[in-house]
């Protein structure tokens, strides 16, 4: 499936999938193997759940960054640079001598790996009419779900048979492969040079002077970003607290990735049939929901894997419909900048799950700290929601 824009520029989907999943994909598949690496490197639990919440931080931080550079210098070249750090990043987190080299490592990897994450959102929206738009990011979304669903396993797999370090040998060849793909398949399709600078920062300020916008970005973050809180803390919930073996966590967040992915095929069937404020409303109450009945159930001490895996699942699913429809309505506010509003609600989307994983690493009971920490999110995603669209 391609993409093609009024201009006749035709860009592959699978390859914007590619370099959108790349960047969270580095997250998902190290999950797995961090008590290994902890045990390997001498860091303790708080020290190896930094490393995913400061590549949170870094996929939040770079989207800034990389929204306006593409607006002004054109969106290939902007790419082909994020995806050269994120190469070099890699082998740097493959080489750490310690905790703190990795920690720092793992940063500039997620600089260089948000790149195609904004990026690719924003070539769909070049290349797509705006009907058509939420349409293709749930397909894309379909895609990219597909990797970091099955990515847990993998990790841990080959944390268990190769080696932690293996796992950042196999992120450097996805980083050459997407470079070579980008330069031979991949054309220009902004406009580089269209706007000044001054222009850009207008509009940029328009953007955070928006109650939609705000409303659309900081509603996504928490309807979406906020389960990295989950993720972060599974092989504690799990193996800690559950008493499972450490391979079962690999199984259990595919099973919540697979949500995302039945969420997003839902969304593409449900995107022009149903107003897209409505279907981010009620998509975001079904997690709501399933989350709170999780938290009742710990509170009561009564939680077990099953549980905590179905809710989580019912979570997920909302979570997958209602990302592309937030995404979408976010950067239609203003289509003059479609690079800079993808690169802000990136940067909201990821600060808020990298203030999530952080939230929910506090205390001593990590299930307790990530189902509250999921409710208030959902609490705060539902009232942004209803803001976005009172105001659209």
């Amino acid at each position: 499936m391609e993409a093609e824009s009024p201009r006749g520029i035709r860009v592959p989907l699978w390859l914007l999938a590619l370099l959108a999943f790349s960047g969270t994909l580095a997250m998902h598949i190290f999950v797995p193997a961090l008590p290994r690496a902890g045990a390997d490197l001498g860091a303790g639990t708080g020290a190896m759940q930094m490393t995913i919440s400061v590549y949170i931080f870094g996929l939040a931080v770079g989207q800034l960054v990389y929204g306006p550079l593409s607006d002004r210098f054109g969106r290939r070249p902007v790419l082909m640079g994020g995806l050269v750090i994120y190469l070099l990043a890699g082998i740097a987190c493959g080489l750490a001598p310690g905790i703190h080299p990795l920690i720092v490592a793992r940063l500039f990897q997620a600089l260089g790996g948000c790149a195609g994450l904004v990026l690719a959102r924003a070539i769909v929206r070049d290349t797509s009419p705006p009907a058509e738009t939420a349409r293709r990011l749930a397909l894309m979304n379909l895609m990219i779900t597909v990797g970091p669903g099955v990515a847990p396993m993998i990790g841990g797999a080959m944390a268990e048979t190769l080696g932690w370090r293996s796992i950042f040998v196999a992120l450097c060849g996805l980083g050459i492969a997407n470079m070579v793909f980008t330069w031979r398949l991949l054309p220009e399709t902004g406009k580089p040079g269209a706007h000044s600078v001054a222009a850009l920062a207008r509009s940029y300020g328009h953007l955070l002077r928006s109650p939609a916008f705000l409303g659309y970005a900081v509603g996504g973050g928490c309807a979406t970003t906020s389960m990295y809180a989950f993720i972060a803390a599974a092989p504690f919930v799990f193996v800690d607290q559950l008493h499972r073996p450490s391979y079962e966590v690999g199984i259990y967040l595919a099973i919540l990735i697979g949500g995302v992915w039945i969420g997003s095929m839902v969304a593409s069937r449900l995107i022009g049939r149903v107003p897209m404020g409505r279907l981010l409303v009620l998509a975001n109450l079904v997690s709501v929901v399933a989350i709170m009945i999780l938290l009742m159930a710990v509170l009561a001490g009564e939680f077990g894997v099953a549980l905590t895996v179905a809710m989580l699942f019912v979570f997920t699913v909302g979570v997958g419909v209602a990302a592309p429809a937030a995404l979408t309505q976010a950067v239609s506010v203003n289509p003059l900048v479609i690079g800079s509003a993808s690169g802000l609600y990136g940067f909201t989307q990821m600060a808020v799950g990298a203030l999530c994983t952080a939230l929910a690493g506090i205390g001593g009971n990590p299930v307790l700290a990530a189902t509250l920490v999921l409710t208030g999110a959902g609490i705060v995603a539902q009232a942004s929601f209803w803001i976005a669209v009172r105001r659209r």
